[in-house]
């Protein structure tokens, strides 16, 4: 059954430029389906055509009757006064309304009544109500608002009162209460933390509804939609899989239409030269040949078919980098903060060297900005020490984009604050995809994503070795959050950042700060290795042995603990030589595969699924390697006592 059908639909807000030209496509019962493309190309005007908000200007539109359908970014207005429990419980105005009826005729049966029409009807809304949730609501609405971080003490704020991500929450958790049949996402991860992010997709996968999802986030695409739908140049592209197999399935008809288009390119060169040959012997007087000229160049229009594929430049630029000396690059000791007499953090004690990649992560209102702007000095700590290395230089990109003269356009903001020539303004917008009579815009008319390109722009441009970023990829399409990651990678200094977007986190993190309960667990190890950890219950036990400055580094759990009695064997130093020299070959091999299977993992970033798998053999490996280096370490030991 098809729930969405989509059928020659086109939208246009200024004449001559269709945002929509022959949309064509069809969501069935049930289906996960991914809706992608770059910001602006007509994404969420297609949703809001859904729900009737926008009318097309040509196309059909066909909604599965009977069905509800709900969209998480269209936020309703409430009745002034209304507090988010109040929003919530809308969710349940049908249940509500049966309980109603239900109590005004249990009244009438108390006071005599017997007729059999009104037990008929009372037994009808009694198992409807039931089968409905009726008398579960209050855990059903407990057990989301646990799920995506709606705390007791929001419930009871006016709804007004939010922020505008705060209201996507609250509208979310109202849908998924509804038990809305048709699901539209609009970026629904953008204001979920990690852990709110991870609940939806549990709760997507035993949905049994139909979801059309915008998103941003590829691990969410890649655990919840099972079929992509691409909008290209207003028309509709297909892809029968979550989003590593789009990316790669993207990448191959590139290819292929590449290579058909040479192909095309140089026959056509071919059968040009050939013409050009004939008319000059047509010239002579020959009918015949002049006819076949002609013939063959019809022939090359016919050829003339295919477009030469495009593909967007990917971005040329890089951080600007600046030596960094000495090893401190930020110690933390005994650093405290609160607000309203609500304590943030406390007793924090941190110490960062250089070449570290840290990822600050946490719950929303953890405070991880916070913290960032108590490293910025842009918020004064209540207690503790802070002090950055004396050769540090900080880069900062800031969750809320701020420029003090927004009215200025994108070549004077340049002009201004850079201090370049204009050429040189024109030649690093034009790096970020700020072209032509974009860079004449003022900054004030730019979207939060394009706000953020451009600081990142102007950031490029300092020379730094602390490198800050905090939610970098918000508001970012796929490609503008693949510039930024193209860009960090070539970036050698040190990088804090805060972000929900699991693959930027990764891709680029060598040490997790897990910011919680007001601690922090400082893991030194990347994501999923600090998942693996977390899963197996040992958090505690690794934040425990880190070391203090100055001591050495504590034993793995891996390791052998137990000193064990070096008793010396028959045959002197000879065989021990030789198993000393087979456990070294043993470690160099599994030292080979372990630089392989990184090497793999490099080249898997964007296949999730391929990730999963290669970390679970690097996982297998790093504990083969670590009894491999304890025998090692056993034998040499052996052979020292051996020769005394």
């Amino acid at each position: 059954m098809i729930d969405i059908s989509v059928s020659g639909l086109v939208k246009e807000f200024e004449v001559g430029k269709r945002i929509l030209d022959g949309l064509t496509f069809q969501v069935d019962s049930g289906e996960r389906v991914g809706l992608l493309g770059p910001n602006g190309c007509g994404k969420t005007t297609l949703l809001r055509i859904l729900t009737g908000e926008v009318h097309p200007d040509e196309g059909d539109i066909v909604i599965a009757p009977g069905k509800q359908m709900g969209l998480i970014s269209q936020i309703p207005v409430y009745p002034a006064g209304y507090t988010v429990e109040d929003v919530l419980d809308t969710a349940f105005a049908p249940l509500r309304r049966m309980e109603e009826e239900m109590n005004a005729l249990s009244r009438r049966m108390e006071e005599g009544e017997s007729d059999l029409a009104l037990l008929s009807r009372y037994d009808k809304l009694s198992a409807a109500f039931q089968s409905g949730g009726g008398y579960e609501t209050d855990t059903n609405k407990n057990k989301v608002c646990n799920g995506l971080s709606i705390p007791r003490e929001m419930r009871e704020r006016l709804f007004d009162m939010l922020s505008g991500g705060e209201k996507t929450r609250v509208n979310l958790a109202r849908l998924i209460l509804e038990d809305t049949d048709i699901l539209l996402l609009d970026e629904p991860t953008n204001h979920l933390d990690l852990r709110a992010t991870e609940w939806l997709e549990e709760y997507l996968e035993k949905f049994k509804g139909t979801v059309l999802a915008i998103s941003h986030d590829r691990y969410f695409l890649d655990k919840v939609v099972h079929r992509v739908v691409e909008i290209q140049e207003g028309k509709a592209e297909f892809y029968a899989g979550n989003y590593s197999f789009y990316a790669v399935e993207k990448e191959r008809r590139y290819e292929e239409k590449l290579k058909q288009y040479e192909k095309e390119q140089a026959k056509i060169q071919q059968l040009e030269k050939a013409a050009e040959q004939l008319r000059i012997w047509a010239y002579s007087g020959n009918d015949k040949i002049f006819k076949r000229a002609q013939s063959m160049e019809k022939r090359i229009e016919r050829i003339r078919q295919t477009d030469k594929p495009k593909k967007d430049r990917k971005m040329e630029v890089r951080f600007g980098e600046r030596e960094f000396r000495g090893d401190e690059v930020l110690s933390i000791k005994n650093l405290e903060k609160g607000f309203g007499g609500r304590t943030l953090f406390a007793g924090i004690n941190l110490e960062v060297e250089g070449g570290e990649r840290i990822a600050l992560l946490g719950d929303n209102g953890a405070g991880k900005s916070t913290l960032i702007k108590i490293i910025m000095e842009e918020e004064e700590p209540d207690g503790g020490k802070l002090r950055k290395g004396p050769t540090v230089k900080v880069g900062y990109l800031p969750q809320i984009i701020h420029f003090e003269h927004p009215e200025r356009t994108l070549v004077d903001t340049m002009l201004y604050d850079l201090d370049c020539t204009a050429q040189t303004a024109r030649n690093r917008l034009a790096s970020f995809k700020f072209r032509g009579e974009d860079v004449f815009k003022p900054v004030s008319a730019l979207s939060g994503g394009e706000q953020s390109r451009l600081r990142l722009c102007m950031l490029m441009d300092s020379k730094i070795n602390l490198l800050i970023l905090d939610e970098p990829t918000n508001h970012l399409d796929i490609q503008s959050r693949e510039w930024i990651e193209e860009a960090v990678e070539d970036y050698e200094g040190n990088l804090l950042f805060v972000s929900h977007d699991r693959y930027f986190i990764d891709r680029f993190a060598t040490r997790i700060w897990m910011l919680a309960d007001g601690k922090i667990t400082d893991f030194k190890g990347t994501y999923q290795e600090y998942l693996s950890v977390k899963e197996k219950g040992r958090l505690d036990a690794v934040h425990s042995v880190q070391p203090s400055k100055g001591q050495g580094k504590p034993a793995r759990d891996d390791l052998c603990a137990v000193s064990e009695k070096r008793n010396k064997r028959p045959g002197g130093t000879k065989n021990l030589e030789k198993e000393v020299s087979a456990a070294e070959r043993a470690v160099a091999g599994a030292e080979e595969k372990m630089y392989d299977l990184e090497l793999a993992i490099q080249e898997a970033s964007a296949d999730y699924l391929k990730l999963q798998e290669l970390y679970q053999q690097r996982e297998a490996l790093e504990d083969e390697l670590a009894r491999l280096y304890a025998q090692w370490e056993r034998l040499t030991a052996d052979l020292e006592e051996a020769r005394g």
